[in-house]
């Protein structure tokens, strides 16, 4: 099986749903990564921490683009590890999805789902608070309108740090995969994003990564599991 996931930023695929890329892996299919964004530039910070001020020096964009650079390494050093066939990035701007032509994002999609020719497709939730989540799965499911492009497949997963801090809280699983062995590689492949991983309680922290994992298992039936969202299925 072809598998496609497609998220704004370099980690949303491990929080999201490393387990089951690595489980996809380990079954024989074929999984392609693609990140919309920069994933970084949004900070206007050259320390990895966000800045409240939009504007920001000749330096500090210089530092920036070396910050890319750098998260781009840690994305292919993490696809490594789960066994990922292909990676592809693009460089619309972090967190500014909304300054840019929707039918450019669709497009870029478009060319995208026709080279890879995926069954089916994982993105972000629709209800998430960030904005880039949000404008990818709107690409995602206008891309693969029924009669334009055949996946047989869509699938949303929650990002932690941002389905969960959307008011109202509208993730609502109905398929749910068990990670239980291929947790502790998740939690690994995100300490590979070294700038991105905070510390408890954050959200995006490893003890966040496996009491989420936990939940869901307690939900599913599993030790730990990731959930999902089914939007669509076609089937013959």
């Amino acid at each position: 099986m072809n598998i496609l996931v497609i998220v704004a930023h370099p980690d949303d695929e491990v929080l999201g749903m490393g387990g089951t890329i690595l489980k996809h892996a380990k079954k024989g299919d074929n999984v392609s990564i693609a990140y919309l964004t920069t994933g970084i530039a949004s900070r206007r910070s050259t320390n990895y921490k966000t800045n409240s001020k939009y504007e920001i020096t000749k330096k500090q964009e210089n530092d920036v683009k070396k910050q890319i650079i750098e998260l781009q390494k840690d994305a292919k050093k993490v696809c490594k590890l789960l066994k990922v066939k292909k990676t592809v990035f693009y460089d619309f701007p972090d967190n500014e999805l909304d300054t840019v032509s929707l039918l450019k994002i669709i497009k870029t999609i478009e060319d995208l789902i026709m080279e890879i020719k995926p069954e089916r497709i994982y993105t972000s939730h629709f209800g998430d608070l960030n904005v880039d989540h949000r404008i990818v799965y709107e690409s995602v499911l206008t891309a693969i309108r029924p009669h334009e492009m055949k996946v047989k497949e869509l699938l949303c997963f929650e990002l932690l740090s941002s389905t969960e801090w959307s008011f109202s809280y509208d993730f609502k699983p109905n398929y749910f995969i068990d990670i239980k062995n291929e947790i502790e590689n998740k939690v690994n492949a995100m300490k590979l994003y070294k700038n991105e991983i905070r510390k408890y309680p954050h959200p995006r922290s490893i003890e966040s990564i496996k009491h989420t994992a936990g939940k869901w298992g307690t939900v599913s039936g599993f030790i730990a599991a990731e959930a999902f969202q089914l939007i669509r299925k076609f089937e013959k």
